[in-house]
């Protein structure tokens, strides 16, 4: 397949798949990254897949870039092959306007909704995580319906609270940490999305199946008091 390469920086190479987010560009990108993170060589540091493209970074005192394009173009050759790709499908309970979700009814008003409907819309989406980035353990997931996309904020907002979900343009995503932000908050989930005590600190991996459950506050005030009902 063509593929497009540049160097980041003097360890790293990105690997361009793709020049539009779809299903097919994304099924490459997860091949692709499991490819080089099974067979593991020596030169490999770390695989990030994105969008459409996989960042590859490399010991440089162990291989050069024209050695890591080599071995990835050849690696480019098994996308082809029946390779298992495993996606885990996850939950994510979200309690819905009010003081976890200001914005919610801006993105009704935007585009002729009620909050219901747009509750509604939200939590029947077929999502996945393309990628993990912005923040740590910030999931940019796709699959939501245009009808309920909404545009950035025009002020970014100096602190939004950890575990809110927004939407930004024709993507939905959830807020890990507390951190300045722009997009536009609907609710809040009681689940953690970011562990630093944890091995793998990011709940969420690229390639993640999402489904968003509606809960009330009284269910979310439950689950607070409850850490061990968080999905793990």
């Amino acid at each position: 397949m063509n593929a497009f390469f540049s160097p980041l920086g003097d360890q790293a190479i990105a690997v361009d798949l793709g020049n539009k987010i779809d299903e097919e560009t994304e099924q490459q990108v997860r091949k692709l990254s499991i490819l080089l993170e099974s067979r593991q060589p020596e030169w490999l540091i770390e695989v990030i897949p994105a969008f459409v493209t996989v960042s590859v970074f490399y010991d440089p005192c162990i291989a050069t870039y024209d050695v890591v394009k080599a071995e990835i173009e050849e690696l480019l050759n098994h996308l082809g092959d029946d390779l298992p790709i495993q996606s885990r499908t996850i939950e994510i309970p979200v309690c819905y306007g009010g003081e976890f979700g200001p914005d919610l009814e801006f993105v009704a008003q935007h585009n002729n909704l009620t909050a219901r409907e747009v509750i509604d819309i939200h939590t029947s989406g077929d999502y996945s995580v393309h990628m993990i980035g912005f923040a740590p353990g910030f999931p940019f997931i796709g699959g939501m319906s245009e009808k309920i996309a909404a545009p950035r904020r025009d002020s970014p907002r100096l602190r939004i609270p950890e575990r809110t979900v927004g939407i930004a343009g024709n993507q939905t995503g959830a807020y890990p940490i507390e951190t300045p932000g722009g997009w536009q908050l609907i609710g809040r989930t009681p689940i953690r999305l970011f562990r630093p005590e944890d091995e793998i600190p990011s709940l969420l991996q690229a390639g993640d199946k999402i489904i968003f459950k509606e809960i009330s506050k009284k269910e979310y005030d439950a689950w607070e008091d409850e850490p061990n009902a968080e999905n793990t």
